[in-house]
């Protein structure tokens, strides 16, 4: 049942660990909800769909599954894909919008719309990291997205399986950095279904704070299979991760965006977490493509746009990125 008690549809797109634990939530709170997806991925949901919380207690959310052009059209639209998904799907996505379906993209690291509504002199920029060619601006009308940043800590064990360990909250906001109607229906909703969220009219200063961490902690995690403590409390990874964060925040600052907290009040806030595996380290042992367009090559791109130095990200990413194609079989150097 919907917050003004009229129906309302929600599309998922990925029943991962972000889209799985957002969705899954949702459904409980009594929401309707279907999971878009494909292959043994759909094949799975259609059988089901798990949601396991930080107690163990399993739950069944009753989601629908659907791929995505047989589902029909959709109020609201969440994106739960990772970064480098998104290409793939989205021509497809018309197929569940409707004429003022919002979307709510939950990715990791810089989006694809970061420039959208940015006023500046990079008002309009496509983001060649995380969108070659403009293929995803094209496809998905940037008016239709609500920008968004998660804190959960979740795994996949199994497909239609979610696990979460932990959660924060999730920060939405419009790229303009309006209090619309939509966002806060949005909010809302999520607040119901006991997934805390907020409406920022600052969302890149929101997506920054986040990224600031992932984009060093995450390429160090997959080379060194170290979870987050792990990495913090060593003396020479901290210090590296550190210097990592220096160059991003000069970065950041030419972008007009200035942080929140000092690098080590951001290193404490993640030290929380304990050993938690991040992203990209799960998907390097799964033999997975990580997140690192979106989490540390878009940063690098701005870099040079800005005509910033950041050789240790450089380095970091170059390393990464050859582990990266050395574990997915895709060893020949990208373009």
């Amino acid at each position: 049942m919907s917050l003004d008690n009229t129906p309302f549809k929600i599309a998922v797109v990925g029943a991962g660990s972000v889209g799985g634990y957002v969705g899954g939530n949702l459904a409980l709170a009594g929401e309707d909800v279907t999971f878009i997806a494909r292959g043994e991925s759909l094949k799975a949901l259609r059988q089901g769909f798990t949601l396991i919380d930080p107690a163990g207690t399993h739950h069944k959310p009753p989601v629908k599954a659907a791929a995505i052009d047989e589902a029909g059209t959709f109020d609201l639209v969440i994106l739960g894909l990772k970064a480098q998904q998104i290409g793939a799907v989205a021509p497809a996505l018309g197929n569940i919008l409707g004429p003022k379906t919002p979307i709510i993209a939950l990715q990791n690291g810089v989006p694809w719309w970061y420039f959208h509504k940015s006023g500046g002199a990079f008002e309009g920029h496509r983001i060649a990291a995380v969108d070659p060619g403009g293929r995803i601006f094209d496809a998905i009308d940037p008016v239709r997205v609500i920008g968004g940043v998660i804190y959960v800590a979740s795994t996949v064990p199994a497909p239609g399986v979610v696990h979460f360990t932990e959660t924060n909250r999730i920060v939405l906001g419009e790229p303009d950095g309006s209090l619309s109607p939509r966002v806060e229906d949005a909010a809302a909703r999520l607040n119901r279904a006991g997934v805390k969220a907020v409406v920022s009219q600052t969302i890149r200063t929101d997506i920054w704070t986040k990224l600031w961490g992932n984009l060093a902690l995450n390429p160090v995690s997959a080379l060194t299979r170290g979870g987050l403590s792990d990495i913090i409390d060593d003396p020479a990874t901290r210090k590296l991760v550190a210097a990592i964060m220096a160059e991003a925040e000069q970065v950041a600052a030419h972008l007009g965006v200035r942080m929140s907290m000092t690098i080590d009040e951001r290193i404490a806030v993640t030290r929380k977490l304990g050993r938690h595996k991040t992203s990209t380290l799960q998907d390097i042992e799964a033999g997975r493509p990580p997140e690192l367009d979106a989490l540390v090559a878009a940063v690098t791109e701005f870099a040079r746009m800005g005509g910033i130095a950041t050789p240790y990200l450089d380095a970091i990413h170059a390393c990464t990125d050859l582990l990266a194609r050395m574990v997915t079989g895709h060893t020949a150097p990208r373009a």
